[in-house]
């Protein structure tokens, strides 16, 4: 179902490009036969629709390939996150059992430390013939792992169908057009680094500038030199882009959209961007609604400053007593893998999911996000779950108790703080402990000491009170 749109798109466009890659141009044809080649060595391989393939990859156009040719077997792809550590990969490939195991050379030591076997990642030769796959909107097409409330990631389904609305939904908003030139900076592990541009992008026929990781001066020198239109990132890129010195001067004239989520973004900062003639447009979402919620129209951009805005086409959302925003639409995926509790926990009796975010809503419809249910807090873009920093933080032989709470930071948003019940361990110890089991936004910044974990007649961890010392 997705794959047609490349190779639709390569039927018409063949010579237009794709994808601009540090000045390597690949055309739509190219794309797609780099699509129909990884495909035939897949299914050479014995892989079969439902089979997961796992990557270990930056940003390229072999991995877009990769994706296409799972699109067209009807296999699942796995992008594992190169900012984990090998514990935590682990995991996700018992959990995922991958068929394959694709890993890009800068990674080696980082997939040997998770003890599965791996192929490198090498765009095949040729091609050859294979027996044509029927795929389905309700076929999967990717497993992206989010971090859980009980310390273990779960695996989120999405699957065609729920990629197809999500970018249809999106072209009826921000819309891309043929002649638009997409700066891609978020990585591919994320929901975002497909379902926000890249694939209505690809879609369209427009030119995609892939980035293999973010730098503020470089994407500020790419939006003057390729005349960049469409902008995608979290609010920790836009802050480290207007922090930049060259941001004054910087010809940013030609970009017609920028988009920001993952976070609620500072109003001094969109204010910041106002100010240099570009209106950052809030959105909302999350990566079981595949993800796009909520978008503000970009003539509201102003007018509705800290607003994430109003539903997508095809969406519906409401707000449960509690002040909790619930989700409905075809973009809201079938489940996690292979966790038919977690699945259970994250719908509602009626079939809205639960997002464990508290919004309110303007008598125009305008929603505003204020807070979460959920005990998480996002840092540069990524959800961290105290819970499971707590339960690394539990594991080493000197800790009586733990708690973590996310706190206000200018650069990355929000920050973890540890309080602990431990002795004879140092701060520097206990960051290092966990650092060596988790990826770095999840560690915390600061240990702080404490002789009890203050909690009710239930057990519950009372962080307000917590949140209230570390923020003081």
């Amino acid at each position: 179902m997705i794959a047609r749109w490349l190779f639709d798109r390569a039927r018409t466009t063949p010579a237009r490009v794709a994808i601009d890659y540090d000045g390597r141009l690949v055309t739509y044809a190219e794309l797609a036969a780099g699509a129909e080649a990884f495909a035939a060595s897949f299914h050479a391989a014995g892989l079969r629709p439902g089979d997961r393939v796992a990557t270990l990859t930056g940003n390229s156009p072999e991995h877009v390939m990769v994706l296409f040719a799972c699109a067209r077997l009807g296999l699942i792809l796995l992008p594992l996150s190169w900012r984990l550590t090998g514990p935590e990969l682990q995991y996700q490939l018992e959990d995922a059992e991958p068929s394959l195991f694709l890993v890009e050379e800068p990674y080696d030591e980082l997939a040997d430390a998770t003890g599965h076997a791996w192929t490198r990642l090498e765009r095949p030769r040729r091609g050859s013939n294979y027996l044509d796959v029927s795929v389905s909107g309700d076929d999967p097409l990717l497993l992206i792992y989010t971090s859980g409330t009980t310390g273990k990631p779960k695996g989120a389904l999405l699957t065609h169908a729920n990629c197809f609305w999500t970018n249809l939904s999106l072209d009826a908003t921000t819309g891309v057009h043929n002649d638009d030139v997409v700066l891609q900076v978020l990585p591919q592990f994320h929901v975002g680094g497909w379902n926000v541009m890249p694939l209505l992008a690809w879609l369209k026929g427009a030119v995609v500038v892939l980035e293999r990781q973010f730098d503020a001066g470089r994407v500020l020198r790419l939006i003057e030199e390729k005349r960049v239109t469409t902008l995608m990132g979290v609010p920790s890129i836009y802050l480290l882009l207007a922090q930049h010195e060259r941001f004054a001067e910087a010809d940013l004239s030609s970009l017609e959209r920028a988009v920001v989520g993952g976070a609620p973004m500072p109003e001094a900062l969109l204010e910041t961007w106002a100010a240099r003639g570009t209106a950052i447009v809030q959105g909302y979402g999350l990566t079981e609604a595949a993800p796009n919620v909520l978008c503000l129209p970009p003539e509201e951009a102003v007018r509705k400053l800290g607003y994430a805005g109003k539903p997508y086409p095809f969406v519906d959302v409401r707000l449960s007593d509690e002040g909790e925003l619930q989700v409905l639409g075809p973009n809201v995926f079938p489940g996690y893998w292979r966790n038919p509790e977690a699945t259970a926990a994250a719908f509602t009796e009626d079939g809205w999911l639960r997002t464990g975010d508290v919004a309110e809503a303007d008598g125009e419809g305008f929603h505003r996000i204020k807070g979460r249910l959920k005990d998480m807090y996002i840092s540069g873009g990524e959800n961290v779950y105290p819970a499971e920093v707590e339960a690394v933080l539990h594991e080493h032989p000197r800790v009586a108790d733990a708690a973590v709470v996310g706190v206000p930071h200018e650069r990355w948003g929000e920050v973890g703080v540890a309080f602990v019940v431990a002795d004879g361990v140092s701060e520097e110890e206990l960051i290092a402990w966990c650092g060596n089991r988790l990826a770095r936004f999840k560690v915390p910044t600061a240990v702080r000491f404490v002789p009890e974990v203050p909690r009710n007649s239930l057990g519950k961890i009372q962080k307000q009170g917590l949140l209230a010392e570390a923020t003081a």
